[in-house]
């Protein structure tokens, strides 16, 4: 193991600021361009080196080498669930040790951790970091990318934020989103209801039997979220949508909800449905964080390790049979909220730990 120098929290608070000023909502590809060049420009000036843009289709990932044989992947997100204008309703601020404004805890402070502990170390080669433009909606077109450098690299560190009360995120929940499509016909609600076939009652029935397939004792939930049908008060809706959020525990648990909905039938005389979706983050065992969190507990004695609901881009990482640790970012709350934070106090050791957890990596 190799000595790691200090970090200057004021320093990361700057960069943080730079960050979190250069809005950059998801599929938002103008705006995602000015923060991925916004990233690299922040990488390079605390760690040397080029970070390179990496065109997609989701807008530009940032790619960074220490160089020499890849040992272990930084994964982080430069995109967010806010819209451009955010800022300006709730500003970059730092007041009573609390770091708030759009996508502090989610996941800027974590990046911006993550670089500055990295900094500290005087080797850095075998470190790769890999800053994606779509993790907020899918990582669709970052995916490929991901896997390719994990299994590259060998193990992750996912600097997305901690879990409640600081702790590592050792297991995360499989997700998808599925979309149910009802295909009614239209007729006058007075005049003839009986000559349509009304989507919305279809899709009502729908949602109970979709409702249905939730099972909580192991860990999977399926809610239906958004549900749209119908055009005016006098007619019978022709059409008819409901989005689900689905999340898993196991891959037994992935296929039986994918055959479910692939297996959905109409109530309704001459009611068609379609569905589309998938699960397509794959869940993260609690077998994928266990050498790297003995590690981290060795760094950080008390540190604790939660399996949480939500997914990350270590989904797919753990998925591949890759070590991964996540929830290694800021220790705060209120992802996707209004009152999202930051604590600043925990800046400076969750940037030590990244640093110590890279070193231990290299050194095995």
């Amino acid at each position: 193991m190799h000595k790691i120098a200090d970090v200057n929290v004021d320093a990361m608070l700057d960069d943080l600021r730079t960050l979190v000023e250069v809005e950059s909502p998801s599929r938002d590809l103008d705006a995602l361009r000015t923060s991925a060049e916004t990233v690299a420009a922040v990488i390079e000036a605390r760690l040397g080196g080029q970070a390179v843009l990496v065109e997609s289709e989701g807008g530009p990932h940032v790619h960074w080498s220490g160089g020499g044989t890849p040992r272990v992947l930084v994964l982080g997100h430069h995109d967010t669930v806010f819209p451009l204008g955010t800022l300006a309703r709730r500003p970059f601020l730092v007041e009573d040790g609390r770091v708030t404004g759009p996508g502090v805890f989610d996941m800027l402070g974590g990046l911006v951790q993550a670089i500055h502990g990295l900094a500290a170390l005087e080797d850095r080669s075998g470190v790769e970091i890999l800053v994606t433009a779509d993790e907020e909606v899918g990582s669709r077109a970052s995916r490929a990318l991901i896997e390719e450098r994990a299994l590259a690299c060998g193990a992750v560190l996912v600097a997305e934020g901690a879990a409640d009360g600081g702790g590592v995120k050792t297991g995360r929940k499989g997700c998808g989103t599925f979309e149910v499509s009802v295909a009614g016909r239209a007729s006058h609600a007075g005049l003839e209801p009986a000559a349509g076939v009304n989507a919305l009652v279809e899709a009502a029935h729908q949602v109970l039997d979709i409702a249905a397939l939730a099972r909580p004792e192991v860990g999977t939930t399926v809610t239906p979220t958004v549900a749209s049908a119908g055009t005016l008060d006098n007619v019978v809706p022709a059409q008819a949508t409901v989005v689900v959020d689905v999340r898993v525990e196991s891959a037994e648990e992935k296929e039986r909800i994918e055959a479910a909905f692939a297996a959905l039938a109409p109530h309704l005389d001459e009611a068609v449905i379609t569905v589309e979706g998938s699960v397509g983050r794959p869940p993260m065992p609690e077998s994928a964080a266990a050498g790297l969190f003995a590690v981290a507990r060795e760094l950080s004695p008390g540190l604790e390790g939660r399996a949480v609901g939500g997914g990350s881009d270590g989904n797919f990482t753990a998925a591949l049979g890759v070590p991964t640790l996540d929830g290694l970012g800021a220790v705060g709350g209120g992802a996707h909220a209004d009152h999202e934070y930051l604590l600043v106090a925990s800046m400076a050791e969750r940037a030590h730990l990244v640093a110590g957890l890279v070193d231990a990596i290299r050194s095995a």
